[in-house]
């Protein structure tokens, strides 16, 4: 049986660039997309027409080679460059325009602002789509690894200990050349001067960090990405990282909001929360959240915000004083009215309405409660190993608390849903696209690189949902300040488009 042949190399072909992308293609979303908008009111850094000189590339072009590139797994500059010249999807995208590296690669790092405006304009048209509810959301945040190496970071511990090698290695070469200057025939030792000097410029490097170190007030520094973190990514793993933050919504599992922060999740819940409901223009939605959020403070901003939040309430912390399962702190019942709490065994404790204040990380207020009947109680030893009895400290975030937990422990199904919604996407995005680092430095900047990822999820998902000829449509008829004047250049490429694939039968059949 004979092979399937192909045709020859030097058979000439006649066709347009037009002819080689179906109606479904992505690219024509994309073109779509970015011909319907105005950048310069998004804040892009528009170039200006000259009269003389050499044309410029206009900024359309860029976006269009970002946002294409990003849906395929390419981020490098110089990729896009290549892809440029022999991907003929991407040729029909620019119309066969090639810009160069340099060029490609200046755009997103000088439009990061933005590149935030544009993905939460898409949240917008989504919303109008009525692709998003805005009724629940969940909310998580994942690491991003930065361009910055471990050894490039430092805190207090780290540079006393190079302080200390520098010290011991400088006195062990002092020794040496004291104890051979004494011997009758001294070896010869070579480059020792070299090597006491070296240890010097280090010490004065090292110095200079700890100047920097105790000058920023933060606990830790980099010097390749002064943006930089290390921080917690699973158990004890520890990685030089960015924290990627986003909320989700539950309807088609589209991103709402995000943005990228260098520290941990604890005091992070309010901004992303709060930036959902702003981007959405909803009056209120139940925000999932996961244990690792649970932050009275960050509670109480979200409630004031008219936010509902269901967080995962963490398990008990270690019992040091080893009480007694029926004496622990959730047995004591509070009474909002009078302001006291019940112990186990009916006596009520007080409080002197002074407020307290707790100064660390989390740093609040709390009032102490207290009864004098704790010293002649009978189970004391059951209670508290404290001579002057038992102590409820409560803080001024409690009653938000509360109310959180009690929702979270009433709503058991609808938590379940908050890692459904909101891991999959962070899976298919560090997973399967690779984009589980950053080469970019500076918050700044990340934080433009992870709302166009976010922005190209949000579009491959709705594509998937609706198809690229139905969201053209949608984009057409969308009324948005941020439409550029030319829309009817759209209108009729794809009236003409229309035209090919509908009207010719129906021509030929009469």
């Amino acid at each position: 049986m004979q092979h399937i042949q192909g045709i020859s190399r030097q058979q000439m072909r006649f066709s347009s660039l037009e002819d080689a992308i179906s109606a479904d293609n992505q690219v024509r979303f994309i073109d779509a997309f970015v011909t319907f908008l105005d950048l310069e009111k998004l804040g892009f850094a528009v170039t200006s027409i000259k009269s003389e000189g050499r044309p410029s590339y206009n900024i359309k072009v860029f976006l269009k080679i970002y946002l294409y590139g990003y849906l395929n797994g390419l981020r490098s500059s110089r990729k896009l460059e290549k892809e440029c010249f022999r991907n003929i999807e991407m040729q029909w995208l620019l119309e066969d325009i090639r810009p160069n590296y340099h060029s490609i690669s200046d755009f997103r790092k000088n439009n990061p602002a933005a590149l935030k405006n544009l993905f939460k304009l898409f949240v917008v048209f989504l919303k109008d789509a009525d692709l998003i509810a805005g009724e629940t959301i969940a909310i998580d945040g994942t690491k991003s690894r930065a361009h910055n190496s471990r050894k490039a970071n430092f805190n207090q511990k780290k540079i006393d200990k190079h302080l200390e090698y520098i010290e011991i290695k400088t006195q062990q070469y002092l020794d040496a050349l004291e104890e051979n200057d004494a011997k009758h025939n001294p070896e010869k030792i070579k480059n020792i001067k070299q090597k006491i000097e070296r240890l010097k410029q280090n010490k004065i490097r090292y110095e200079l960090l700890e100047e920097k170190l105790e000058a920023s007030g933060e606990p830790q520094i980099s010097t390749t990405d002064s943006d930089a973190r290390a921080l917690l990514v699973q158990g004890q793993v520890v990685e030089i990282s960015f924290n990627m933050q986003a909320a989700v919504d539950a309807k088609h599992n589209l991103v709402v909001a995000t943005h990228t922060i260098n520290k941990n999740d604890r005091s992070a819940l309010s901004a992303i929360a709060i930036e959902a409901k702003e981007n959405l223009g909803i009056e209120t939605y139940t925000a999932l959240v996961d244990k690792g959020y649970h932050n009275g403070k960050q509670i109480e901003i979200c409630k004031k915000a008219n936010i509902t939040t269901i967080v995962a309430q963490p398990e008990q912390g270690k019992n040091k004083e080893r009480i007694a399962e029926g004496y622990l702190i959730s047995k004591f019942q509070y009474d909002q009215t009078t302001d006291t709490y019940t112990c186990p065994e009916g006596e009520t404790l007080k409080t002197t309405g002074h407020w307290h204040k707790k100064t660390d990380s989390d740093s609040y207020e709390f009032k102490r409660y207290r009864t004098s009947k704790c010293r002649e109680c009978s189970v004391k030893q059951l209670c508290t190993s404290r001579v002057a009895g038992r102590d409820i400290d409560r803080s001024q975030y409690a009653d938000a608390v509360e109310e959180n937990n009690k929702r979270y422990h009433a709503n058991p199904q609808l938590y379940r849903k908050r890692q459904e919604i909101n891991e999959h996407i962070f899976g298919t995005i560090k997973r399967q696209w690779g984009y589980n680092h950053t080469n970019l430095t500076g918050l700044e900047k990340v934080n433009g690189e992870h709302s166009l990822i976010m922005l190209v999820y949000n579009i491959k998902r709705s594509i998937n949902i609706l198809g690229v000829p139905e969201l053209i449509a949608k984009l057409q008829k969308w009324n948005s300040p941020y439409k550029t004047k030319v829309l009817f250049l759209i209108k009729r490429r794809y009236l003409k488009l229309n035209t090919t694939y509908i009207f010719y039968p129906m021509k030929f059949a009469a």
